[in-house]
Formats: structure tokens, C-alpha cells, sequence
């Protein structure tokens, strides 16, 4: 009993701690090239890919976008022929920018209000894996005030405060039948917020070449009060005290990245970025209840997680005065090492393609829509806490659209 509540509590945030959480779909315009836009100016956008790009922005901007994501993936335990796949849910990332500086000034100001990490997973409760997952819902809305400032006609740099307010409801089976024969079932229920901060350097280096470097700070995200909820057999309810609460500190991990835009022709822009994300930080996950039992005590997991990386290019070809024309593409090396995928966030090194178009309704408005597309590579493990063993294989689908208006 102890050691199924151990794996039990003490894996919950994983979902929020691998490349498959790390919700990349902050901006049309940059998701259709790829997700690149570090070394680019291109719209309001640029609050979160580089706010030191913000004050070079020619125009002011308020825009808004949403990306429905919808995550397939699939579970072949070791040894069978069954297959398990999660249900058709669509999670709806979404971004909004503000820009607005006087005219002449060298000063801009943003805000940006988007979702970096979020997901949503329903395994149900027949699966071999119901007792380690059966659904998750989570989200991590960040709040970016930024200003920036143009420090010559080439170099500008800008930073942000950022503000996460975040949400998250696991559940999962409990090896406990009931008089009908129904499983128990545990759920945690968790808020909480965190502090960082995202800042960049903007340099036009030429007529052809710009060059951006961006640092979003660790946000290290604390849930206090948490509910642990228990539905189980009358006879064993004292050994899960209700109500109960839980404390935890989840670190969401520091992004450095550069990019380069090239112009080759007025009408074609080229970019490529690299993203290097300091996931090292989560070494262990630690659990704090109000009221312990012989069987449920606050717990020590190691997850011992490795630095990722990814990296990106993407192009944008400008087919009349108001069509745009987008394509890219990426590779995203997983954090998650051997013994530690779990259902929560079935992980492994992935491949990208991007698609978008422009459209500009009219002079002041447009319109923009993407197509992202990830292949998560299939990955055999054996979860060194659950046990659960097999071959997970995952394929995301996200269309989105945005509305800029900019005068």
C-alpha cells in the first residue's frame, strides 16, 4: 500500500516537466515558420519570443490567437498486441499581445498574456496504465508586462515580469475495490503561481541580417493547499484522511535562444533559431501533506531530468500585397531520460513541420493562420517507480488562427 501511494503522489507534476508540456504556440505568424521569431520583427509577438525587439516594432499592435491542440497518442504494453489511445480532447493554448509606444519615441511598452505549458490527456479507466493515469487537465497562464527601448537605429534591448498562474487536476485508479467491484480512485487538485522574468537583445546587423538573444528566466511555480481527494472503501477511508491538502514547488525551467533573420529579396524572409532549456534544474519532486497516515507521508521522487534543445528554421514568402506564404520546420531533443516517461508526458525526441498563411484584410487588420504538426518518436520503456512497461508513440495536431490589428 505504501509503495502504490508513493507512485501514486509522487509522480503527479511530471506532466509538467517534459518537452510534450512545454506548450511552443506563441504567434501565427512565427508558429507558420517554423516557431521561429527570436531574431525577427514581426508583430506584438515579439513581447514573448524578444521583448528587446518590441521598441524597433514600426507599428503599435493588439492582437490575439488561439492554437486547438489535439494530442494522439497510443500505449502497446511489452508483451501484447493490445493497443490503448487517449480520447479525442482538443486543449486551446492561446496568446494576446498589446504594443503601444508615442510616435518618434524610443520607448514601447507590451503586454502579453499566453500559455507555455498546459495539456490535456485522457487515458480512461480500463487501461493497463489506470493506475498510474487515467486523465489530466493542466494549465499555466503567464502574465508579461514589458518595456523595451531602442538604443540606436540598429540595437534595442526590452525585458518583461512575468506572472504564472497555473492549474492542474490529475486522477487515477486506486487498486481498492469497492462492493461493486469498482476501483478506488485518487485526484489531485492544485493552484498556484510563480515569479520570472524574460528579457532580449535586438541588433539589425545589416540591410540582409538581423540577430536576436532572448533569456526567459526559471519560474519556479509554488501549490499551496493543494486538495489530495480519495474515493475509497469504506474499510480502508482512515488510511486516507479527508480532507487533505498538499504543498509542492515545481520548477519550470530557464530558455536561452538566439535567431537570425535573413532578407535575401523584399519579398522573403528566412529565419533560424536554437533554444537550449535548462530542464537540469528538476532534480526532485517533493511532497509536503497536512495529514499523514503510516500510508500516505510526504515523499521524496527523483527525476533527474537532462538539459533539451531544439532547434528550428522557417521561411516566409510574400506572394502579393496581401497574401504571405509560411513553411518550416525543427528537431526537439527530450529532457525526460530512460526510466522516467510516464502517461502524464510520453516523451521522446520529436520532428516539426509548419505551415501558415497572411492574409491583410485591410490596412490596419490581419489575419494570419498555422499548421503545426510534431512527430513525438516512438520510445520502449519500463517506468523505474510504476513499473508500467511498453512502447508509447504520440502525434500532435494543431491548427490555429490570429487577429493582429496595428496602426
Amino acid at each position: 500500500m505504501r509503495k502504490l501511494l508513493f507512485t501514486l503522489l509522487a509522480s503527479v507534476p511530471a506532466m509538467a516537466f517534459s518537452q510534450g508540456f512545454q506548450v511552443n504556440l506563441h504567434g501565427q505568424k512565427q508558429i507558420g515558420m517554423g516557431h521561429t521569431g527570436t531574431g525577427l520583427l514581426q508583430d506584438g509577438a515579439s513581447v514573448l519570443f524578444n521583448p528587446g525587439a518590441v521598441a524597433m516594432l514600426p507599428e503599435n499592435y493588439v492582437q490575439a490567437g488561439v492554437s486547438p491542440l489535439l494530442f494522439k497518442s497510443a500505449f502497446s504494453p511489452t508483451g501484447s498486441n493490445t493497443q490503448y489511445d487517449v480520447a479525442n480532447k482538443i486543449a486551446t493554448p492561446f496568446t494576446a499581445y498589446g504594443v503601444w509606444g508615442p510616435k518618434g519615441s524610443n520607448f514601447k511598452f507590451g503586454l502579453g498574456v499566453y500559455t507555455p505549458f498546459g495539456g490535456l490527456t485522457d487515458w480512461g479507466n480500463t487501461w493497463t496504465g489506470k493506475y498510474t493515469l487515467t486523465s489530466l487537465d493542466l494549465k499555466a497562464i503567464f502574465f508579461q508586462p514589458t518595456i523595451s527601448y531602442k538604443l540606436t537605429d540598429r540595437v534595442s534591448i526590452g525585458g518583461g515580469f512575468v506572472y504564472n498562474h497555473a492549474s492542474v487536476v490529475l486522477k487515477r485508479a486506486i487498486p481498492l475495490a469497492s462492493s461493486t467491484g469498482a476501483d478506488g480512485e485518487a485526484e489531485l487538485n492544485g493552484k498556484g503561481h510563480g515569479f520570472g522574468w524574460n528579457a532580449g537583445v535586438f541588433v539589425k546587423a545589416s540591410e540582409k541580417f538581423t540577430v536576436g538573444v532572448n533569456y526567459r528566466s526559471q519560474v519556479t511555480t509554488k501549490v499551496k493547499n493543494g486538495d489530495a481527494i480519495f474515493k475509497v472503501p469504506a474499510s480502508v477511508q482512515a488510511n486516507f484522511p479527508q480532507p487533505n491538502t498538499f504543498t509542492a514547488s515545481l520548477p519550470l525551467p530557464s530558455t536561452t535562444s538566439i535567431g537570425i533573420g535573413y532578407y535575401p529579396h523584399k519579398d522573403w524572409t528566412i529565419a533560424v533559431d536554437a533554444s537550449f532549456v535548462n530542464w537540469a534544474v528538476y532534480k526532485s519532486l517533493d511532497f509536503d501533506y497536512a495529514n499523514n497516515t503510516a500510508t500516505l507521508q510526504d515523499t521524496h521522487s527523483p527525476r533527474n531530468y537532462k538539459n533539451g534543445s531544439v532547434y528550428r528554421v522557417g521561411a516566409e514568402y510574400k506572394a502579393s500585397t496581401k497574401w504571405a506564404l509560411r513553411a518550416g520546420g525543427g528537431y526537439a531533443s527530450t529532457p525526460v531520460q530512460d526510466g522516467y516517461v510516464t502517461p502524464e508526458a510520453p516523451d521522446a525526441n520529436r520532428l516539426i513541420f509548419t505551415g501558415g498563411l497572411g492574409y491583410k484584410a485591410t490596412k490596419n487588420l490581419n489575419i494570419d493562420a498555422s499548421f503545426m504538426y510534431e512527430d513525438v518518436l516512438s520510445r520502449t520503456q519500463t517506468n523505474i517507480e510504476t513499473n508500467l512497461a511498453g512502447t508509447f508513440k504520440t502525434n500532435v495536431f494543431i491548427p490555429g488562427i490570429s487577429l493582429s490589428y496595428h496602426w
